[in-house]
């Protein structure tokens, strides 16, 4: 083992180490309340920033933009929503670097110099996923949804030309139910869009490797779709976006854990340690074992 490899100085007892975890969560539960004491302040304006791709499809459709309280207590349940997610998102730095303070003694150099891109990438890919949700997804899904308004409009006949005359029924939708709607789409592609960095993390650790993702692509392919049905409305379009989304990061998992690979080789190579396997000894070896 390298000195560089050594783990940091740490013989405090269990007691120092619960004080230290109290202090850490103390830290992050803090950091979470300022926020979202803050979020819930400026609820109104984060809400106008959601409802805004509703709005913009509405105006293109010549509806009015408004939604409706179904319940007394509704507008106080969302600006408590809006608080306690926009809470969590403002203070998840702070909580990830609570968390990381409290880990990083625990673990050599090496593995600290391995994990923390992926802590840093992780709330960027998330944050990429959610901006393709809000300006690619939601239009198109509300493009969808408002479209069942023109199976109400009657159909008439006005010398020789065919034209639609509205029935009465518009969207009059719920806060609660948009705010739910819209938020479930944008965790639903923050989520998805963590794939690269869960894959490409098992590669680093050797939990996958790039010759065993090539092989399952097929089932890749399939649990994407079937999340893509999942996550999106009944609209192919929408599920085909989502799938072209989501597949390229696949790939490119791929690539990331090939590279990964090539480089543990090379250092292993300079350190004369590597061992050259056969593809087919390999397969083989693991059919034995």
């Amino acid at each position: 083992m390298t000195k560089q490899d050594s783990i940091d100085d740490s013989s405090a007892p269990l007691i120092e180490h619960l004080a230290e975890l109290r202090n850490r969560i103390l830290y992050s539960i803090a950091a979470f309340t300022a926020a979202f004491l803050f979020a819930w302040i400026f609820w109104k304006p984060v809400f106008d920033i959601l409802k805004a791709p509703l709005c913009n499809v509405l105006t293109e459709r010549g509806q009015e933009c408004q939604l409706v309280l179904i319940k007394m207590q509704e507008g106080f349940f969302v600006s408590m929503k809006i608080g306690l997610w926009g809470g969590f998102a403002l203070a998840f730095p702070v909580i990830a670097y609570q968390l990381w303070r409290f880990v990083a003694p625990g673990l050599y150099r090496s593995e600290k110099a391995a994990f923390l891109p992926f802590l840093v990438a992780s709330p960027v890919m998330f944050v990429l996923g959610g901006v393709v949700a809000y300006f690619v997804i939601l239009p198109w899904a509300f493009q969808f949804f408002l479209s069942y308004q023109d199976s109400f409009a009657a159909s008439v006949n006005d010398a020789g030309s065919l034209s639609k005359v509205p029935s009465g029924v518009v969207f009059q939708g719920s806060m609660e139910s948009y705010l739910s709607l819209t938020m479930s789409f944008v965790m639903a592609f923050g989520i998805c869009f963590q794939l690269p960095v869960l894959l490409t993390l098992m590669g680093r650790a050797g939990l996958a490797s790039s010759r065993g993702l090539k092989q399952m692509r097929k089932y890749a392919v399939v649990g994407i779709l079937f999340v893509a049905a999942m996550v999106t409305p009944p609209d192919v379009m929408s599920q085909l976006i989502l799938f072209a989304v989501i597949y390229p990061l696949y790939e490119i998992s791929i690539f990331l854990v090939a590279r990964f690979e090539r480089q543990r080789e090379a250092q292993m190579r300079a350190d004369g340690t590597w061992v050259d396997i056969d593809e087919d000894d390999e397969g083989a070896a693991g059919t034995n074992a």
